[in-house]
């Protein structure tokens, strides 16, 4: 992705002071000195610039407060800065609130992929199937979802041809933006990538999702919730894990494609809650020790599941290990006791 003059290449990240933009954005600067990266995140509430502050004086890194949905500061950002890919991150994410108020699922989710892959498109090619001279490179790579595919039966994984079917607003904003990307590709010619992941965890998640939220409740001695029976399983993938795959599908990735990440780690949230209650026993006994409780495992309260609660999400990761060569380094066990690690740190 280098240009041939030797300058640097430019690129725009959008959602990078999420949970996975923001640890993406350092990694891939470390990795690559070659690069620019323009940031663009709208800071809605799960947005935190705290979570850059290792790159935010790096002269390679540029951050711009905006939305996706206004299509001229798309514009304008495509032409001040020349950008030569676009890694989309940003979306509306959490599923209990696509249920509560769907409507900014659809606006961002959907409309706002559309206007970045037409701004893209406008700027880099003469018509379709045709690029302007130099940007025969350029690549939009759509980050999505494993819950486009719906829910799994007790056996059985998610492959790259697994039919869409979406169960909740979120995954149905998520499934439409996916279609989208791809009818870019087939109608344009654009050259776009898109990867599907499973359930990610690690360092500076917000803490709405499950893992920061029991590791918070835990902490606080308070009732951690759980949905139902607590029996819901999903496929877990530590975020640098995540991180290293993203890079190798835009990087590598056939254009047209989708690759599946996953860490090959199915879990229940049971287990998640039990797990996580063992380490914090060992790490912060002086905290429970205030209580009659004998494992912060204890503090677990089911409650009301939530409605389309998907039973089972797990991903079969063999295409982008064997065309790619990528490899989830964390097991849960070793992922998870970093996350509790980093958590301390933030919590206490």
């Amino acid at each position: 992705m280098r240009q041939e003059d030797g300058s640097k290449t430019t690129i725009l990240v959008t959602g990078g002071a999420g949970f996975i933009g923001s640890n993406f954005i350092p990694y891939f600067l470390d990795r690559y000195p070659g690069y620019r990266v323009i940031n663009l995140d709208i800071l809605s509430y799960a947005g935190n610039l705290e979570n850059l502050r290792e790159v935010e004086d790096m002269p390679r890194y540029t951050f711009v407060q905006g939305d996706i949905r206004d299509r001229d500061l798309l514009d304008e950002l495509l032409i001040e800065y020349d950008l030569r890919g676009i890694i989309h991150f940003a979306a509306e994410s959490h599923v209990d609130n696509s249920i509560t108020g769907p409507d900014v699922f659809i606006q961002t989710n959907i409309n706002g992929t559309f206007n970045l892959l037409d701004a893209a498109r406008q700027y880099w090619m003469e018509a379709p199937h045709r690029y302007k001279e130099g940007y025969e490179k350029c690549r939009f790579h759509h980050i999505s979802t494993d819950e486009v595919y719906g829910s799994l039966g007790e056996s059985g994984l998610f492959t790259e041809a697994t039919p869409y079917a979406p169960n909740s607003p979120y995954s149905a904003s998520k499934a439409s933006g996916d279609l989208l990307v791809r009818s870019y590709y087939h109608t344009y010619g654009m050259n776009v990538v898109t990867s599907n992941c499973s359930n990610n965890y690690g360092p500076k998640q917000h803490s709405e999702k499950l893992i920061p939220t029991i590791i918070k409740k835990a902490l606080a001695l308070e009732p951690i919730p759980i949905y139902g029976d607590g029996r819901n399983v999903r496929d877990w993938l530590y975020v640098l894990d995540h991180c290293k795959g993203i890079d190798l599908v835009f990087h590598q990735g056939r254009s047209g494609e989708s690759y599946n990440i996953g860490g090959r780690n199915e879990r229940e949230n049971l287990y998640i809650v039990d797990i996580i209650g063992k380490i914090l026993d060992e790490l912060a006994p002086q905290i429970k020790a205030r209580t009659a409780i004998k494992s912060y495992a204890d503090l677990a309260t089911f409650v009301t599941d939530r409605p389309g609660h998907d039973r089972r999400y797990a991903i079969d990761a063999s295409k982008i290990e064997t065309e790619l060569g990528w490899q989830a380094q964390e097991d849960f066990e070793s992922g998870i006791l970093k996350t509790v690690k980093w958590y301390l740190k933030e919590f206490i």
